[in-house]
């Protein structure tokens, strides 16, 4: 399918074979098969796939393709690519060889390492092969914590739990640490986790949040966003952030099979025209924007410090990200993957409202950009390949020391760069776009002049609050007065 001079080329229909090698613990997927039901395939036969994003709506293919991952330092890690042993992409071909040729592509490759994760600029992944383990369990806690010590803990956390993770909850000076580790198959329990975030709701209460949620921000009110972030904190205790020991939640620990506790999705699956996920885009719902950073596992901790300063500040600006699941922190272990990660990492997401057009600005929008320009210029983060606002990726190729050799196996693969287009080479490169009106609202430019924010609506380009050499569009209501009597005057 192509739109202009770009190229879309969908794996939908690539999803057939899923072949289980029980002797060597391995799987071959076509690369559209759904997350789900390659777990569920695996389990039937009595193996486990040990690595998992949170999210089951993907197809292996994309997950491959972006980096995408569950949270562990343990063995291979939390990185499903780094539990890929093989490959087959379809990348062009010259004249001689027709339209295009097929690879086929293990550990012995020295491709192998760019391909496995590889944007889709080296060409269509068709299949991927996946080491698997024999069948196990997990057990699952959670800790509803105060916040005080998570700078100091996150490693020990990291090493003591195999799959642990940690939600914090900023403005409530609140920390859920996740107790995580695999049991044996015949521990009792048949528990589920079905994040309560990725359940169907109504599709009724979807579109009410967000109307909510848009007159707060309209109304520049952060007393009902703290409400909000409270209830749904509570809600979070209460069900276990979605955990069940069967059909509801009785208790900690809950135990269950890997395959249904390492990823969930369950509002994929309704089936009454009043319920959907509450993002669908076709129900007017939820509308919010996800920031990912990456960091060295030895520079979080001085991220977590700067934000806590900003949080003390003021800590009611932090409500609106409460209500998004806070900061969820992860794990990833260090990979030979061109464009993975060099030594062991943290990931760190955060998900806050978003305007429903580009130019209007959002309610404490400097206290997201300063947070963003904290994680990835100041603390040096990375960002994820498959999120984050254009910004995030200025100078990324920087943070990359295989990315010569990345784009040494693109020039390979695609000598033509017909893989490529504009948006990817803005992505890859990190290239600074052109500076307009606005551009600051939505990433595509950090803001150096009034303009690039919004000061018809009161916001202006401002140093950050405690990273000084950022800068962020903040609101001014004085400055909004001032430009108000200018356009009198010039009126008169």
């Amino acid at each position: 399918m192509s739109f202009g001079d770009a190229m879309l080329i969908s794996t939908a229909n690539v999803n057939s074979t899923i072949e289980i090698d029980a002797a060597n613990l391995a799987v071959t997927v076509d690369a559209g098969v759904g997350l789900r039901q390659l777990i569920d395939k695996v389990e039937e036969a009595g193996l486990s796939l040990v690595a998992a994003p949170y999210w089951e709506g993907v197809s292996v293919g994309g997950l491959i393709s972006t980096g995408a991952h569950g949270s562990s330092w343990w063995g291979r890690g939390g990185a499903v690519h780094d539990h890929v042993i093989g490959l087959n992409l379809v990348v062009p071909a010259n004249r001689s060889e027709g339209y295009a040729k097929i690879l086929r592509l293990d550990s012995k490759d020295e491709i192998f390492k760019a391909a496995k994760v590889s944007l889709g600029l080296l060409g269509i992944i068709s299949k991927v092969k996946l080491r698997l383990e024999a069948v196990f369990k997990r057990s699952i806690t959670y800790n509803f914590t105060n916040d005080a010590q998570i700078e100091d803990i996150y490693m020990e956390h990291a090493k003591k739990y195999e799959f642990g993770d940690i939600t914090w909850y900023p403005s409530k000076h609140t920390t859920a640490y996740r107790y995580d580790n695999r049991v044996p198959f015949i521990a009792a329990g048949d528990g589920t986790y079905d994040f309560i975030g990725f359940q169907s709701n109504s599709v009724v209460v979807a579109k009410t949040i967000r109307a909510t949620e848009k007159t707060l921000d309209n109304g520049r009110s952060s007393v009902f966003q703290c409400t909000l972030a409270s209830t749904f904190l509570g809600a979070k205790k209460l069900v276990a952030d979605g955990l069940k020991n069967n059909l509801i939640f009785t208790g900690y620990p809950v135990v269950g099979h890997q395959g249904k506790m390492q990823t969930s999705g369950s509002c994929l699956y309704s089936t009454g025209t009043d319920n959907s996920c509450a993002w669908d885009p076709r129900i007017n719902g939820l509308f919010f924007y996800e920031t990912t950073a990456i960091f060295p596992a030895s520079k979080f901790a001085n991220f977590i410090r700067d934000v806590k300063k900003l949080r003390d500040l003021k800590p009611e600006n932090f409500c609106g990200v409460d209500i998004y699941n806070g900061f969820l922190i992860r794990f990833i272990r260090v990979s030979d993957a061109y464009l993975g990660q060099q030594e062991n990492s943290v990931v760190v997401d955060f998900n806050y409202y978003r305007a429903d057009d580009a130019w209007t600005p959002r309610f404490n929008e400097d206290v997201w950009e300063e947070v963003e320009q904290l994680a990835f210029f100041k603390h040096g983060a990375k960002p994820h390949w498959a999120k984050n606002r254009n910004a995030a990726f200025l100078d990324v190729q920087k943070k990359y020391p295989n990315f010569n050799k990345f784009l040494g196996v693109k020039r390979l693969l695609d000598p033509q760069n017909i893989l490529s287009s504009e948006w990817s080479d803005e992505i890859l490169f990190g290239k600074a776009g052109a500076k307009a009106d606005g551009c600051a609202l939505e990433g595509l430019c950090i803001c150096s002049e009034d303009r690039h924010c919004s000061p018809v609506k009161g916001y202006f380009c401002q140093p950050g609050l405690i990273y000084k050499e950022a800068r962020v569009c903040r609101y001014s209501s004085s400055s909004v007065e001032s430009e108000s009597d200018k356009t009198n005057l010039i009126l008169d």
